[in-house]
């Protein structure tokens, strides 16, 4: 069974643009191998391939690993729950973006008809 540790103890992401798969794994607090089987399982992870299959990281990448070791490791999703919440999670925020973009247009529609009425 797995210890409860702290997992928020994580080291700060530095400011760069791209991490190799040793850095991630420090910064991550996971294995290499369990990255590369991530890359497998979750299709929102895409690292950079260069030459030789190296993998680079974008910072963007790495925090999608720590959400998921999150969600694996702290909060006991399975694989598949922790896949299913983040599909989950992309549906709501693309769902807010669209309500989001009807109601500015609904703002400049009635924004133009004030503009009208005081140039009248």
């Amino acid at each position: 069974m797995l210890e409860a540790t702290n997992f928020s103890e994580l080291p700060t992401i530095p400011g760069k643009r791209y991490f190799t798969i040793g850095e991630v794994s420090e910064l991550c607090a996971v294995k290499p191998h369990v990255l590369r089987y991530w890359e497998q399982e979750f299709p929102q992870l895409k690292p950079i391939k260069r030459r030789g299959n190296r993998r680079y990281y974008q910072r963007d990448d790495v925090m999608l690993i720590r959400q998921i070791r999150s969600l694996l490791y702290e909060y006991g999703f399975t694989i598949g729950g922790a896949k299913q919440h983040l599909n989950t999670e992309n549906t709501m925020f693309n769902v807010e973006i669209v309500q989001n973009q009807q109601i500015i247009s609904e703002l400049r529609i009635e924004l133009e008809e004030i503009l009208e009425i005081l140039t009248n």
